[in-house]
């Protein structure tokens, strides 16, 4: 392309693209009258038959289709999208599929709004937060943000109840099927993300606050950001060797996979994992097992607290470092159709560029998404290498392992940890994790978009579910010990999970020596 068309094309492009900004955050003032708004729940509800392939695993047929049949009715007055959104997810968390969720809609900013914003510091992001029942928490200031200890109360924002935001978007969420334990910490993780989808991104906040029975009132704001802290950044998006192998998260300055040994002799190894990301995993856990082999370590401490899940083939290759026997991890996961695989909107928000290189490999794409599937006793199947019989790896851990879980443990998490209790294959310590013991429906998603409201609905495909004797029990996977850790744990740095397995480890260590 010669240079002066090539930079009219940009120019073009960029054009375009403030243009669809605009013309999407005008659609979201509009309001839409009440005939669409009920085709959009049909539409959603058609969409989510023909798609899911366990939709009915939590809730009966009839009882769905009530609950569809009864948000119709309430449809009675044009509404914009996040209004309906407020009605129709409700319904879609009634489902009891944690992974099944609409996308909030919200305002979209421009890349000039996008750059302000890097350059500032975040209003809401640098705290840590804890529920319990209605009630929101600080529980972490790093950055010591107007000196608000840690154990504050919010009471209100704006002057608006907290507790109304919470129960307004309790609703919103779901867990798979009747787990007890996954509302607190996924509804901490993304009350903001409600909050600023529904008030935009703001410049200042107003908290109303109550710390050991004194009340008081702080103004936030959303500070620029210092040399320092620009410089700090640059620096942390390095990719250095070990940030790829323990996969570095620039944005909370943390790593999702770490390492060490917890005695001095090396008899205890301890690895813990905030999500199965997949990037560079194989590698940290080639070099994680042999150096525990090397050690002669007797015994592993799995962390994967606040995991909510991630990559299949990841946690398929981390048990093949825990079982000493060949094992199978998954069964064989089902689809709604041969036709489900193409069903993913393979085009879905390219840019230009990015669509011309996806036009060229749709072919291969789509030969291989079309030769994936296989019928069996007249159910379709999704070919994955996680339902095939693996073999141990040779560095593999044959000592005693103790797993750490809770609510937050979730997806593929539950899926690993529900494989290991049926395994025999460690000690559960902790909570009820957040996915359920029997399985999930997720692995990839068919993205839909409701004609009238411009909502996108994501479903997921796959069934998948562990290879194990299944529990019926439609929660999470219950650990063998339960512990909760409460906010003052947290407040006080205590780890009453962490504490109960090295006590159980002194112990065993103390009984060996008498022998």
């Amino acid at each position: 392309m010669h240079l002066k068309n090539y930079l009219i094309f940009l120019l073009v492009f960029s054009l375009t693209s403030c243009v669809s900004v605009k013309k999407y955050n005008e659609h979201q003032k509009v309001c839409i009258p009440p005939e669409k708004l009920k085709a959009d729940v049909d539409f959603a509800y058609s969409r989510l038959k023909e798609t899911h392939p366990q939709l009915y695993w939590y809730i009966s047929e009839k009882e769905l289709d009530h609950k569809f049949d009864s948000l119709k009715q309430t449809l009675t007055q044009p509404l914009t999208p996040l209004q309906f959104y407020f009605k129709l997810q409700p319904v879609i968390a009634g489902i009891r599929e944690g992974h099944l969720s609409l996308r909030i809609p919200s305002k979209m900013i421009t890349k000039k709004e996008i750059k302000n914003l890097e350059g500032k510091k975040g209003m809401f992001s640098r705290f840590g937060y804890y529920i319990d029942g209605d009630r929101l928490f600080i529980i972490e200031n790093k950055d010591s943000i107007r000196h608000i200890q840690p154990g504050t109360e919010i009471l209100s924002i704006d002057r608006v109840p907290v507790s109304d935001y919470i129960r307004k978007y309790r609703k919103l969420i779901s867990s798979d099927g009747f787990n007890t334990t996954f509302h607190p910490y996924y509804l901490k993780d993304v009350f903001f993300g409600y909050y600023v989808a529904e008030k935009g991104y703001q410049d200042r906040a107003t908290l109303e606050t109550l710390y050991k029975g004194q009340k008081k009132t702080y103004e936030l704001t959303r500070e620029e950001k210092s040399g320092d802290d620009l410089k700090k950044e640059k620096e942390n998006r390095k990719r250095t060797e070990e940030k790829k192998i323990n996969d570095y998260i620039a944005f909370s300055d943390s790593y999702n996979r770490s390492f060490k040994f917890l005695d001095q002799d090396s008899t205890t190894a301890y690895i813990r994992i905030k999500s199965f990301s997949g990037d560079y995993s194989a590698k940290f856990y080639k070099e994680t097992f042999g150096k525990i082999k090397k050690a002669g370590s007797s015994y592993l401490v799995i962390d994967i607290r606040n995991n909510y899940g991630g990559s299949l083939q990841e946690i398929n290759n981390l048990y093949s470092y825990l079982s000493p026997e060949p094992y199978t991890l998954i069964k064989p996961s089902q689809v709604a159709s041969a036709a489900s695989p193409l069903k993913t909107n393979y085009f879905r928000k390219s840019g230009f560029f990015p669509y011309v290189l996806k036009t060229l490999a749709y072919p291969a794409f789509f030969f291989g998404q079309t030769f994936s599937t296989y019928k069996k006793d007249g159910r379709y199947y999704y070919k994955n290498k996680a339902d095939k019989l693996t073999k141990p790896k040779q560095d593999v851990f044959t000592g005693k392992i103790f797993v750490l879980i809770n609510g937050s443990s979730f997806s593929a998490s539950s899926i690993l940890t529900a494989k290991m209790k049926n395994d025999k294959r460690a000690v559960l310590v902790g909570e009820e994790t957040g996915g359920a013991n029997d399985g999930t429906v997720a692995g990839f998603y068919s993205y839909q978009t409701l004609p009238n409201s411009k909502i996108d609905l994501p479903i997921g495909v796959l069934l998948v579910q562990p290879n194990i004797d299944f529990t019926g029990t439609k929660k999470g996977v219950v650990p063998d010990v339960k512990i909760s850790e409460t906010m003052q744990d947290i407040l006080d740095q205590k780890d009453p999970e962490m504490d109960w397995v090295m006590k159980e480890i002194d112990q065993e260590k103390n009984e060996k020596q008498k022998y």
